[in-house]
Order: structure tokens, then sequence, then C-alpha cells
């Protein structure tokens, strides 16, 4: 009865340790305050609404015991709260608590699709306190060797959640990805890399690809793609409020970089040309290269396909930033940073980063227009840029 017609804000003694707290708000709840391993420790008990008074110093009591026997009834009680959390709940919060992080939406999707086909099927439902690597082995055995690189991403996504369970105290023990893993096979790295083409075959590849029935704004995205040495995604999503014509600037912000910071690409002379082209598509969406289809962005297979399928081209669209890699390091004088610095690539020494505050545009800028005119040719046929019908 005490309880119910207590409403004074406050806090009031039951003994034991055990209090009854009211807030400013009204609500009531149970505290107990107890030493553990030497420090003072405040753990509530829930709402009055929920437990109660004799639920409380039961809980209390026990609590106590733990303490006084050098445990830590915190740790124990979130471990308990862990065998009520099922992996799937806890990927789900691991996912939210990392989106604003990441700024990619298409990361942020595929990062929990892969969970969804490759995880959630075989241990979704479990308590997330219950993984061991018995378990985690019947996620990552079946495609350890034929989809090599979507299990590391797949082992990646689930140290990740190991890691947050455990630091939520709802797992405990030894890390089941690792465990796992050691029992895998090697897999021998192939080797392989972005199939590219030599940079000689570029004149000649840009010629057929503006003298083909490829629509007018994949054969605009894709030789903005190979001019910039950029990313297939950077140039498919480009908008028109990053580009900057009276600096001659496109500037990449960094929530589309793959390192996470801005990115300025020096624009050449054919660059603003294939811009000028482009206005001609501008929609209210404010993408540069707008689909044909849809008005939306288009997607990687759109240049891909133009490359491969419609210009016979044995190479991928990444590829391309090999090409142009191969001809700064082969054909030119410019320093390897200043290529590396094109390419968006990090700095590997973190020595040297921390030392660099430029972005070696000037240099960047001759190079770019450097790059321009070997693509260009003095010999090559201008061939004017023109709508077709044909929209893929």
């Amino acid at each position: 009865m005490q309880v119910k017609k207590l409403s004074s804000p406050g806090r009031y003694a039951d003994g034991n340790c055990l209090y009854l707290t009211i807030s400013e708000s009204g609500s009531k709840s149970w505290l107990l305050r107890i030493v553990v391993r030497g420090r003072r420790r405040d753990m509530g008990l829930g709402s009055v609404d929920l437990v109660s008074l004799e639920e409380a110093r039961d809980l209390a009591q026990q609590y106590r015991r733990i303490a006084r026997s050098g445990g830590d009834p915190l740790l124990d009680r979130q471990a308990l709260r862990g065998q009520l959390i099922s992996f799937r709940e806890a990927a789900v919060q691991v996912h939210e608590l990392n989106v604003p992080s990441w700024g990619n939406d298409k990361h942020a999707s595929q990062w929990l699709s892969s969970l969804e086909i490759h995880v959630f099927p075989i241990i979704g439902s479990m308590p997330v306190s219950q993984i061991t690597s018995a378990d985690v082995l019947k996620v990552l055995a079946p495609i350890w060797i034929e989809k090599a690189d979507t299990a590391k991403k797949i082992r990646q996504r689930l140290r990740m959640i190991i890691k947050w369970a455990r630091a939520q105290g709802y797992f405990t023990g030894d890390d089941p990805v690792e465990l796992a893993e050691q029992a895998l096979p090697k897999v021998k790295a192939s080797g392989a890399h972005f199939k590219s083409v030599g940079y000689d075959d570029l004149p000649e590849i840009l010629d057929r690809l503006q003298a083909s029935s490829v629509s007018l704004a994949t054969r605009l995205a894709l030789e903005f793609l190979i001019l910039t040495a950029s990313r297939t995604t950077e140039v498919l999503e480009a908008h028109w409020s990053e580009i900057d014509l009276d600096k001659k600037l496109w500037v990449i912000p960094a929530e589309r970089m793959k390192a996470s910071r801005d990115h300025e690409v020096p624009l050449t002379e054919r660059m603003i040309e294939i811009l000028q082209a482009a206005a001609e598509l501008k929609l209210d969406n404010g993408l540069i290269f707008p689909s044909p289809l849809n008005g939306r962005a288009m997607s990687n297979n759109t240049l891909r396909l133009a490359l491969q399928k419609r210009l016979g081209v044995d190479a991928t669209v990444h590829g391309m930033r090999s090409a142009f890699k191969d001809w700064a390091a082969e054909t030119t004088t410019y320093p390897n940073e200043v290529s590396e610095m094109a390419l968006a690539h990090s700095i590997g020494s973190k020595v040297e980063a921390a030392y660099r505050r430029g972005n070696l545009l000037t240099k960047r800028r001759q190079m770019m227009a450097d790059w321009d005119a070997f693509l260009a040719d003095k010999d090559r046929k201008v061939i004017k840029l023109h709508e077709t019908g044909d929209a893929r």
C-alpha cells in the first residue's frame, strides 16, 4: 500500500539496498545498489507496474548473492537477455547502428540481404548467446570454396554481430567465427584482377562507342567514366550539383566515395563537352546520366553490357581504370602518387597520409588533360553525338 501511495519524486529505501525511485514525471521503478568486485553499482530492476515488491525483493536477494560470491549480476542478466534475442534480431540492430556511417544505400541493402540468403535460414532464429563455431561452420562451409568472395563478406559480418553481442553482454566465450575459420580449408588466392584492355586500344574503342547505336546516355556515361578514370557508381550516380563549370571541377561528396572523403576531378575540354551533351537529358532528379528507360540511375550492368556485348570488348568497366594506371606509369613521367590520387586510392602509409594535406589537383589537372589528348588521338575522326531510338 505504501508503494501505491507514495507520489513525491525521490528515492525510498525498502532495506537490503533495494530502493523505490519516483521520477519527476511520477513514474516508479526499482533500484538495487550493490558492490560488485569492489565497485558500487546501481541496477534497475524494472517498473513498479511490471515488477511487484515481492519480485523486486527476490531479485535483489538473488543479485546480492551473486555479487557476494564474486560474480557480476549485471553480466549475468545481460547473458540471460542474450538468450532471448535471436541472431536475426541482433543482426538487424547491428545493421541499423552502422547504416548512418556507411552512407551507401546499396552497400547497406546488400549487407542485410546477404544474411537473409546465407545466414538467417540456418541460425537466424537461434539465441545470439548460443551461437557456436559449429553453427558458423554450417553457414560458411557451403559457400567457402564456390563463393569465396561472398563467404569472406559473410564471415566479416558474422564477426561484427558477435562483437556487438559481446559488447552488449549477450555473448561470452571464444569467438565462434574465428574458431570456425580454423576448421575451414585454405583458399588459394586466384591472383585475378579486373580484366582490362591495353591503353593503346582505348582510342579505337571510343571511336566504336560513338559510332554505335548505344543510347546517348550510356555512351556519354561510359566515355565520361573512361576520361575521368572513375568507378562505375561514381559516374552513374553523379548529380549536376557536384559540377562546378567555373572551376572546371567535379566534386564527388564523401558519402559516394569508397574512401569516405570528398574527391575532386578536374574537368577537361572533352569532359565538359560530354556534360553539355548530357544537359539535354537533364531531369528533375538532377542525375547527369539518367536511364533512358526509367529516368533513375542506370545499373552497373548497363555499362558492362554496352562495353562487352555491344562493342565486343573483352574487359570489365572497372578495368578501364587499370588501363589509365598503365598509361600513366608506362608513358608519362607523372609520379605514382599523382595517378593514385586521380584514382582516389587511399594512401597506404599512415605516416604519409598524416602529413599529406593537398590533393595534387594542379598536377592531376595537367595529367587528365594529357589523358584526354591521348584518348582523342590526333588522327582520330570526330563523330557527332546524337540520340538514337535504341534505349540500351
